[in-house]
C-alpha cells in the first residue's frame, strides 16, 4: 500500500509540524515531533511483525517528504500556525490511512484478523502518543478525551470484514476503512464523544 502509506506519512507529518507550532517548539522540537507522528506507530508495528527494514528506511522518500514539511513549518511557522484550526484534519486523515495500512500489513504477514485490528490501531495512534509525551503531556489515547483508538479500531474492523468477505474492488475497501476512521474521529471531535473513565474505590 505505498501510495496509501505515503498519503499516511505526509498528513501524520503536516499533524506533527502544526502540533510543534502550537506547542511553541523550535526547529529541533519541529522536526522530532514531524518524525515521531509520521513513523512512529508504523515503527512499532514493523517490530511487532519483524518486519526488516523498517518502512521509512526501505522508503527514504517518505523521510525526505517529512524532512521538507518539517523544514517549510521551521521557516515559515507563521503560515504553519495559521492552520492550527485545521489541525485536526489531518490527525484524522492520518490516523485513517495509517490505520488501515497498518491492517493490510498485518494480514499480508499472516496474522490473525483479530490481531491485524489490533496492530491497524497500534499503527494509527502510537506516533500521536510518542509525539504527546515529547510534548510533556499524557497522551490522549490514555485519558478522557474525544475517541481516537476506538476510531481506529471500528475503521479496521469495516476494512478486514469487507477485504474477507466482499467482492468489492480493493481500493474501495480502503476507502470503507479509512472513510469511516475520518468519519468517526471527527464526529468524535464535533461532539467530545469520550469513553467513560473508570473510578476504583478502595
Amino acid at each position: 500500500m505505498p501510495v496509501v502509506e505515503l498519503i499516511a506519512v505526509i498528513s501524520s507529518a503536516i499533524f506533527g509540524v502544526l502540533l510543534a507550532c502550537r506547542k511553541q517548539m523550535d526547529v529541533v522540537g519541529i522536526f522530532a515531533v514531524a518524525f515521531c507522528v509520521a513513523f512512529g506507530g508504523g515503527t512499532v508495528r514493523d517490530l511487532c511483525l519483524d518486519r526488516h527494514p523498517l518502512f521509512w528506511i526501505a522508503h527514504g522518500h517518505y523521510v525526505i517528504a517529512v524532512f521538507i514539511i518539517a523544514l517549510v513549518g521551521s521557516v515559515i511557522p507563521n503560515v504553519i500556525v495559521r492552520l492550527k484550526g485545521v489541525l485536526n484534519i489531518p490527525d484524522a486523515v492520518g490516523l485513517g490511512f495509517f490505520s488501515i495500512t497498518g491492517a493490510g500489513y498485518a494480514l499480508e504477514a499472516g496474522t490473525p484478523v483479530f490481531v491485524a485490528a489490533i496492530l491497524a490501531v497500534v499503527t494509527g495512534t502510537f506516533g500521536g502518543v510518542i509525539a504527546d509525551i515529547i510534548c510533556n503531556e499524557i497522551p490522549s489515547l490514555f485519558r478522557p478525551a474525544p475517541i481516537y483508538a476506538t476510531c481506529a479500531f471500528a475503521g479496521a474492523w469495516v476494512y478486514l470484514l469487507l477485504d474477507r468477505y466482499s467482492t468489492v474492488p480493493h481500493h474501495l475497501v480502503v476507502a470503507a476503512g479509512v472513510g469511516t476512521i475520518v468519519f468517526l474521529r471527527m464526529l468524535a471531535l464535533r461532539w467530545n464523544l469520550q469513553l467513560p473513565a473508570t473510578h476504583a474505590n478502595g
